[in-house]
């Protein structure tokens, strides 16, 4: 979650400590970017707030991953 440059109250207690210590020290605050936008993430993206996958994606990859598990499982001799 990035932190807007317009906000006054800060989100979390450690927001409000970076605050803090800029106020008093007079040093400029830095420009945070956003994490789904650095150019070393390839699949993140930015959704908005609240918005989740749908559980069916994670008993999909679940299944799959089960299946491809027990396919190369079948391969190793000595089973019944």
């Amino acid at each position: 979650m990035a932190v807007q440059a317009g906000d006054t109250q800060p989100r979390t207690g450690a927001h409000a400590v970076v605050a803090d210590a800029l106020s008093r020290t007079g040093a400029h605050k830095k420009v945070e970017l956003d994490p789904a936008r650095r150019p070393d993430v390839l699949f993140r993206v930015r959704h908005e707030d609240g918005e989740q996958i749908s559980a069916w994606w994670m008993i999909g990859a679940f299944a799959t991953v089960s299946c491809g598990v027990i396919a190369l499982l079948s391969f190793i001799p000595g089973g019944h």
